[in-house]
């Protein structure tokens, strides 16, 4: 696998995390599904925390959180921050809502979960992080995307939390691109956040406005497979619940499912781009 490294990167996507009710369970079900193994998160073995990995690379941590902090089992995007506390402050002045955190993970750092102003979940990280770790466009396990109503009014919000504008060292760069924004690390893409017909209360997912998880499989029929003989369902319409048509060269290279605890992603072939 190939990429920038983001985990680095301030104001970057530095982690994915899924907040589920049962370890074992997740576990079991994401080896089956994304072939990754597994092995004890943090620098303690933690029976409640997991890594995820792919080929050996950290890929997303998997935490028995969700019935303890009262959550939804969901993948949650993390960005990197030099300060959470100070973060915090950033979103709540920007109209967005902090609903857990800080809280202290020692040794390894600090987090929050929040809220966007059209609601989309997401987290910021401060400490130490796996340096081994990166989304991307370019070979990377994973791919990370804000679907929202307007990218430009979200890119605002997001860039003044996370001081996309500043010229922060070691940070990264956005560029506008019709109705989308997208974010690059080393010149090479690693996030985007895209304009579309989303709706806060819509009974379908995909609708909401959310950071969208995708992870790149070698065989996406086999792994959709997996996803139903593992307790899973597959979601249909499409990452925008048949609002909106895919572009011709995304047709027929990703599928949206469900874990057995409701947890949404995507799953993308390997070469799509």
């Amino acid at each position: 696998m190939t990429g920038p490294t983001t985990a680095q990167a301030l104001g970057a996507p530095c982690w994915l995390s899924l907040a589920a009710r049962d370890l074992g369970a997740s576990e079991r079900f994401y080896g089956a599904v994304l072939g990754w193994t597994f092995r004890p998160g943090g620098l303690e073995a933690d029976p409640a925390y997991a890594v995820g990995e792919r080929d050996g690379v950290p890929v997303a941590g998997i935490a028995a959180l969700a019935a303890e902090m009262a959550v939804p089992v969901a993948w949650t995007v993390f960005f990197a921050v030099e300060d959470a506390d100070a973060a915090v402050a950033r979103i709540r002045e920007r109209g967005g809502t902090v609903g857990v955190g800080p809280v202290a993970y020692p040794p390894q750092g600090r987090a929050a979960l929040a809220t966007d102003r059209d609601g989309a979940a997401f987290g910021v990280w401060e400490g130490r992080l796996v340096s081994r770790w990166h989304v991307g466009e370019q070979g990377a396990p994973a791919w990370v995307e804000l679907h929202t109503r307007d990218a430009f009014d979200a890119a605002v919000f997001y860039g003044g939390v996370l001081r996309w504008a500043e010229e922060v060292p070691g940070c990264c760069e956005t560029s506008y691109e019709e109705d989308r924004v997208v974010l690059r690390r080393a010149g090479v893409p690693v996030g985007r956040l895209d304009s579309g017909p989303v709706e806060a209360a819509s009974p379908r997912p995909q609708l909401r406005p959310r950071w969208l998880v995708r992870f790149r499989v070698p065989d996406l029929a086999a792994s959709v497979a997996a996803v139903t003989e593992h307790g899973g369902s597959v979601v249909p319409g499409g990452e925008w619940g048949g609002a909106r048509e895919p572009e011709p060269r995304e047709a027929g290279r990703r599928v949206v499912v469900r874990d057995p605890d409701g947890a949404l992603f995507t799953l993308e072939a390997d070469g799509t781009r």
